[in-house]
């Protein structure tokens, strides 16, 4: 392993002094987002899967500074709506290194998808349903086609996200064969794919082994059927520890376990890693406007919410946050709820040792880089933060902090 690209970034490795620096310029909340590290979790990916195309899920990261380095870098992006479709075009992805994944789209997502691929015929659709199929056959479209699998085994960091046993995603393992076999009459099929889930652990990956197994097992089933398949798709969903005391994911005995367990395929094996490649690239960065003495807790309120990062409200999702105060040494050590400005219980980032907070003492909280903006929302009339870029030790603006007016824009006005 490279010394100078370790397999995570602890929320301690970022300079305090650049963090302080870029609030102090930009306000925050922000979220700092650093593409010299996107690039190198996707070169250690594409070291540890060397023959596999490795496709960028867009869903964690849509900023387009992360989709330009990553397809730059070689990487494929991956799309779960025709709103990503569009930012990777924007981005100047080349069409073939592009792929629509659709889930149950409404008819507005499949009429723009195919309206995007009329004059790209490079680009791949993923089906997860035999009515999805039909309807795309419906608007004439026969381009590239692949389907998506529910291979009755799920993993993931949260029940919520464990997609590869919930029967929301995907045709029936059984079923796919011959749904393969009448669509290669209308369309150019070109592959198979399922997704386990998302942030796959260390205690997941005897699921994740078994669904790789099963789509081995599926793509020679079809290739004796005499349907050539282009690749093999096998998802994403690689973990990253949260947690400081959690170890990070062993990526090269994950790839050597997914390779075993695939098998002999003449076909080629992809990936879809989305959090692995951005999580540990992110932060968010806030500052504390309250202290309460409560009964049994000191009740720690700061700018940034549910609203900037949902993950904890959503998933009882851990983030560690750390101080940047410049008189953190001096301090002792408390345990402290963290809370933001939003008028909900949920509304919270949980219990941290934090040495002891004064109003405008500036956070840290880590791992911010996956679903975090991306989760963002304007609940309580709350504008979305702001967004910064690192690379090459210059800092971009990559979102601007929107105001009131953004939040009230769509507002009929009578």
């Amino acid at each position: 392993m490279n010394a100078d690209n370790p397999p995570v970034r602890r929320l301690a490795d970022w300079p305090a002094d650049r963090l302080d620096s870029l609030a102090d310029e930009y306000d925050t909340p922000l979220y700092v987002l650093d593409l010299d590290r996107v690039r190198e979790n996707y070169r250690r990916m594409a070291r540890a899967f060397p023959d596999a195309d490795v496709h960028y899920a867009a869903k964690a990261n849509t900023v387009r500074p992360v989709l330009q380095a990553l397809a730059d870098e070689g990487a494929g992006i991956e799309c779960a709506s025709p709103g990503e479709l569009q930012r990777a075009l924007d981005a100047e992805v080349p069409p073939e290194h592009v792929q629509y994944t659709a889930v149950n789209p409404p008819d507005g997502d499949l009429d723009r998808a195919v309206e995007l691929a009329a004059d790209r015929p490079e680009l791949t659709f993923t089906a997860g349903a035999a009515d999805t199929v039909d309807r795309l056959a419906e608007r004439g479209y026969d381009g590239r086609l692949c389907i998506r699998v529910n291979p009755g085994v799920g993993a993931g960091h949260h029940e919520k996200v464990a997609t590869g046993a919930d029967a929301k995603f995907g045709v029936p393992y059984d079923d796919v064969p011959d749904l393969l076999d009448s669509a290669r009459e209308d369309f150019d099929v070109v592959g198979i794919h399922a997704h386990a889930g998302s942030g796959i652990s260390g205690e997941d990956l005897s699921a994740h082994r078994e669904l790789v197994s099963r789509m081995g097992d599926l793509a020679r089933e079809v290739a004796h059927r005499g349907i050539d398949l282009e690749f093999v798709d096998i998802g994403g969903g690689f973990g990253v520890p949260y947690s400081p005391d959690e170890d990070p994911l062993n990526l090269d005995a994950v790839a050597e376990a997914t390779r075993e367990a695939v098998g002999s395929i003449d076909a080629t094996l992809a990936v879809e890693p989305g959090r692995y490649l951005v999580a540990d690239a992110g932060v968010l960065l806030t500052r504390v406007n309250t202290v309460k003495e409560a009964p049994g807790a000191t009740v720690v309120g700061v700018g940034a919410g549910m609203t900037d990062l949902a993950r904890p409200a959503i998933y009882d999702a851990h983030h560690e946050i750390r101080s940047l105060s410049d008189e953190w040494e001096d301090r002792p050590t408390r345990e402290v709820t963290v809370v933001g400005p939003v008028c909900e219980s949920s509304d919270t980032f949980g219990e941290h040792d934090l040495p002891a907070p004064e109003r405008g003492d500036l956070l840290a909280i880590g791992n911010a880089g996956a679903y975090g903006y991306e989760m963002a929302s304007q609940y309580n009339s709350r504008p979305r933060p702001a967004s910064v870029v690192l690379a090459d030790d210059s800092a971009t603006p990559a979102r601007r902090r929107e105001t009131m007016a953004d939040v009230t824009a769509v507002e009929e006005r009578r």
